[in-house]
């Protein structure tokens, strides 16, 4: 560790359901506000699962009951910002519990600035994180996520986040590795009409596993958040 540098602990979770990890965000996120623990970034997959956050749209889900059920695909709303998204095998799901709130702070809601700052440097550290894998990216204006001009061009890169009354930061990122790219017909991504969704597999031959694929991301966003990431193994009760 470099001295007077942060730490932030690294665990890969391989794939997990999506309402258990909640669970583990929220348990986590309270032990790192009560100091029992430090700034985490958990690391998975889910298995296929449409997400919901607070400015979703119902008519952005276009798959019915009966076709979600036949393709086993769960669906949640959450409390994250942004609309609906996708998560499954092949994509690498980020979720940065870190402390973002002053010293000093009161527990009110966290200053906007600081809030919009927080997501501009998830994005700095996944264009990072890209360029060493091989795969220019770029943000949009008035846009969240990470972009690739292409060809093909798409969105490659999902965020949407929240940070809880004790000011430590939920959710987080989604990248595509290599996921079916069929499951993104059953939505509008991120409620954004006619956006197209990329994935590392559209560039890359071979393409890096999703585990392989979170050691580059990690250490991209522990450098931009000036942490040092330490890897460190967890099981799941």
């Amino acid at each position: 560790m470099r001295k007077g540098h942060k730490v932030c602990t690294v665990h890969w979770l391989g794939q997990i359901d999506y309402l258990r990890a909640w669970q583990l965000q929220g348990q986590m996120a309270a032990e790192i506000a009560d100091g029992k623990r430090p700034p985490t970034l958990l690391m998975l997959e889910h298995p296929h699962t449409y997400t919901i956050g607070r400015r979703g749209q119902a008519g952005n889900l276009l798959w019915d009951k009966d076709q979600l059920d036949a393709l086993g695909i769960q669906v949640h709303e959450v409390d994250r910002g942004g609309d609906i998204t996708y998560h499954g095998p092949g994509q690498l799901v980020g979720y940065p519990l870190l402390p973002l709130a002053a010293p000093d702070w009161g527990q009110q809601r966290i200053p906007q600035a600081d809030f919009v700052g927080y997501v501009r440097k998830l994005e700095l550290g996944l264009i990072a994180a890209l360029a060493e894998l091989g795969v220019p990216a770029m943000t949009r204006d008035g846009l969240t996520g990470v972009w690739v001009a292409g060809p093909p061009s798409g969105k490659i890169v999902s965020i949407g986040v929240k940070v809880d009354h004790r000011g430590i930061s939920r959710h987080g990122f989604a990248l595509n590795v290599a996921p079916d790219p069929h499951y993104w017909e059953g939505i509008v991504p991120c409620g954004l009409s006619g956006v197209k969704m990329v994935s590392l597999a559209d560039y890359l031959n071979p393409v890096p596993g999703v585990a392989e694929t979170a050691q580059v991301v990690a250490r991209a966003v522990g450098s931009v958040f000036d942490y040092d990431m330490q890897f460190e193994t967890f099981t799941i009760e």
